[in-house]
């Protein structure tokens, strides 16, 4: 079972939301805290992982500091999802990486750009600076096999550790009930791509103004431009393993209007919630959290950047050096995944499946849920 010093600390404050209720219709997490009688560590990874962050509650709260009580709900959520996201790290041993998240994803970039360099110099040489036409020009860069096996290895590691945590992790907050029910499912998937919780009862969150919809819009866009992304890489590698077409594809083709869209998405997105991150009121932020953010957040702008640079430079001379960039984002984004703000989804996801479970149950009186 996860152990959370913020344990006492979020049982406490909980205990005088549960007495106000001021704020039950904001988001699931005040419903879900009036549940539980007592807050222990599976249920703090719960709700503090239902909770979207839209930080309204601290914005209505008669009770923040200088209030004798100090509720500041936001930053222990916050607080307690950067301890989850450790605790939970498979393996364990590189948790490490929770406690300097922007260092380590620098570090992962920067080895990544450098062994690929060393690569591209012994295999290419002199040829990855010179223009490259044609199908097949960028296995004149770098080999398939080197494009193909090394992202696809770094995404297992990363899938399996994924899994494992996320095992963990509905385990304990489980604590033995079966929640993940077919209706339960279907509830949290609407919730989870409508977005609902990142409304803030409908005003919208609490940034630098009060029912700001900007966050909410930023992160539907990164949200839709990664699926278009992934969507560009199947559709590549179905015209070339199916259809033997070799890229670069012509800028009309499915993988590049799909990839383009999608790397604009990403890049508005991720720098939207930059700044509104860093406009926002610092009193309902954690430190740790905010770390997370933004190594997440420009690593993923890196990639977007990079990556439409390639796009556009792909027929010229700085094509080999972008290749390397835009790869050594994306190996960063793959090395860093289990154990940076990138796995929040999956917690969250699960988190917003025990509360449908949850919801469901107390509506139809079955006291055992």
């Amino acid at each position: 079972m996860l152990e959370l010093d913020l344990t006492r600390e979020l049982d406490r404050q909980l205990s005088v939301c549960n007495a106000c209720r001021y704020c039950e219709g904001f988001c699931a997490v005040f419903g879900a805290a009036q549940l539980h009688s007592a807050i222990g560590s599976g249920e703090v990874a719960y709700l503090a992982n239902l909770c979207h962050d839209c930080r309204m509650c601290y914005d209505a709260c008669m009770f923040t500091p200088p209030h004798e009580y100090a509720l500041n709900i936001p930053a222990v959520m916050a607080e307690a999802r950067a301890q989850t996201y450790a605790a939970y790290a498979k393996p364990a041993l590189l948790a490490t990486l929770f406690r300097m998240p922007r260092r380590a994803a620098a570090l992962s970039v920067a080895a990544s750009v450098v062994l690929l360099a060393v690569g591209v110099a012994l295999y290419a040489g002199p040829q990855a600076l010179r223009p490259q036409l044609g199908p097949g020009s960028f296995y004149r860069i770098l080999p398939y096999i080197a494009l193909l096996t090394g992202p696809l290895a770094l995404a297992v590691f990363g899938l399996v550790s994924v899994l494992q945590s996320a095992r963990s992790y509905a385990r304990d907050i489980g604590d033995g009930v079966r929640f993940a029910t077919a209706a339960s499912l279907l509830i949290a998937f609407h919730d989870a791509f409508s977005l609902v919780y990142l409304k803030g009862g409908g005003a919208g969150c609490y940034d630098e103004n009060r029912g700001s919809g900007r966050r909410r819009f930023f992160h539907g866009l990164v949200f839709w431009g990664f699926l278009a992304d992934f969507a560009a890489t199947i559709s590549a590698a179905l015209l070339q393993d199916v259809f033997v077409q070799l890229p670069p594809y012509p800028l009309w083709s499915v993988p590049v209007v799909l990839g383009t869209g999608g790397g604009f998405a990403i890049g508005v997105g991720a720098a939207g919630l930059i700044a509104v991150k860093r406009r926002s009121d610092k009193r309902a932020l954690s430190q740790q959290m905010v770390a997370l953010d933004y190594a997440f957040l420009s690593l993923l702008l890196l990639a977007a950047i990079t990556g439409l640079a390639l796009l556009a430079f792909r027929s010229s001379g700085a094509m080999g050096t972008l290749l390397i960039l835009h790869l050594g984002a994306v190996a960063g984004l793959f090395i860093t995944a289990p154990y940076g703000k990138f796995v929040h989804f999956v917690y969250r996801f699960i988190a917003l499946i025990k509360n449908a479970h949850e919801q469901r149950a107390a509506k139809a009186g079955d006291p055992s849920s």
